[in-house]
Order: structure tokens, then C-alpha cells, then sequence
């Protein structure tokens, strides 16, 4: 078994409790609100925005024999530059305010999400990162464009509004397979245990930006 093959195999309980959040099989049956979705596009505004941050600092943490590493991550920051204003050109193309949701505060799971992962380079082993990786790469793959084709079907709205779901699910399945390479490569066991462990946490804490998700769109729209 790979280290990638070992890494889905550990964590599919937790990714399969997160894809069975209400809210979510909501989503893939096109029965949520557009105040719903304009929420989850503030939510993933609010964490998109860090991506490049964090990719950043995670390459400055890694030691001299992850040097491999550091260069794929030079790759992922390169594709992810700009990502957080497609979010923003969809709350618009949805027909809500763009500059309230850029000003609005993250979501309590949100901030705490982020939080975690700037803790995981920081204060733990910064190859902890890539288990968020994965559970955002993964469940975009598994999620993204379905999502968007029933939403986009239930709620009348232009595909100018499904930029980020759209392009993250096409974008995603050419990144998964970077990412299997590139998993498959550790050969420390601190290493994997610690992308192990963090992407566990990931499922956890991203699974509850979508359990409080209702609550930050009453937020939000109060904001507003």
C-alpha cells in the first residue's frame, strides 16, 4: 500500500462524515437557498484567501531534505494566486454586495480552520499542511461540480456566479494526481503521520464551517 493509498484509507470515516452533513447532500440535491450559497462563497472567501499565506509559510518551515517539497509548493502558489477574488466575482454575479462580503469577519469555524493550519506549519510539523490539502483538494473533486450543476440548475443563477465551484472541481483532479505523486514521495514516518493526523483535524474543523453555515449567513446578511 502507498503512503497515499494508507493516508485515504485512515481518514475515510472522517471524510465521510463530513460529506454527510446535512447542508451538503442539501447542496448536491439543489436544495439549498441562494442565501445559503452566497454564505458558503463568504465562508470560502475567508479561507481561500489564506491559501498562498499559508503555502508560503509552509515552505519556509520545511527542512533542507524536503527541498523537492518546497519546490512543488512554489507550483501550487502559482496556481493558487488570485483564487479568492473568483469567489468574490461570484457573491457579485449572485447579485449580493461583493465589498460587504470582502469587509464581513470570518465565521467563527472559519477563523479556527485557518488558526489550526497556521498552528499545524508553525508550532507542529509543517508537512501537517498537506493534510488540509487534501481535504479541500479532495472534497472539491468529489463535490465541486456536481454542487454547482445542481445549484446553478435550482437557484436560475448565471454560471458567472459558479466560477470557483466550477473551477476548482476541473482544477482540483488535475491537482490530485500532483498530490498523490507528491505524498507518495515521504518516506519519513513523522512525516506522514503528521498529514495523517492533520487531515483528520481538517475534516473535522471544515465540516464545521458547513455545520455553522446557516448561522454565519444570518451573520452576514445582518452585516449587510
Amino acid at each position: 500500500m502507498t503512503f497515499h493509498e494508507r493516508l485515504l484509507a485512515e481518514t475515510r470515516r472522517e471524510r465521510d462524515a463530513l460529506i454527510a452533513i446535512p447542508i451538503i447532500q442539501q447542496a448536491l440535491d439543489g436544495r439549498i437557498s441562494l442565501q445559503d450559497y452566497v454564505a458558503f462563497l463568504a465562508q470560502a472567501f475567508h479561507h481561500v484567501r489564506h491559501t498562498v499565506p499559508l503555502l508560503m509559510a509552509c515552505g519556509a518551515r520545511l527542512p533542507a531534505r524536503l527541498e523537492w517539497l518546497r519546490s512543488a509548493i512554489g507550483e501550487y502558489i502559482e496556481e493558487e494566486m488570485g483564487h479568492h477574488e473568483w469567489i468574490l466575482d461570484d457573491i457579485a454575479a449572485c447579485g449580493s454586495d461583493r465589498d460587504a462580503a470582502e469587509a464581513s469577519q470570518a465565521g467563527e469555524a472559519t477563523e479556527l480552520m485557518v488558526a489550526y493550519a497556521y498552528d499545524t506549519i508553525a508550532r507542529g510539523n509543517p508537512v501537517g499542511f498537506f493534510g488540509m490539502v487534501l481535504v479541500l483538494e479532495g472534497t472539491s473533486v468529489a463535490l465541486a461540480t456536481r454542487a454547482a450543476e445542481t445549484i446553478e440548475a435550482s437557484l436560475g443563477l448565471p454560471r458567472s456566479a459558479f466560477s470557483y465551484l466550477r473551477s476548482h472541481g476541473d482544477l482540483d483532479i488535475e491537482h490530485t494526481g500532483f498530490y498523490e505523486r507528491l505524498m507518495n514521495r515521504l518516506d519519513d514516518e513523522d512525516d506522514r503521520r503528521a498529514v495523517v493526523h492533520a487531515a483528520k483535524r481538517f475534516y473535522k474543523l471544515y465540516g464545521d464551517v458547513f455545520r455553522g453555515l446557516r448561522e454565519d449567513r444570518d451573520a452576514l446578511r445582518e452585516a449587510a
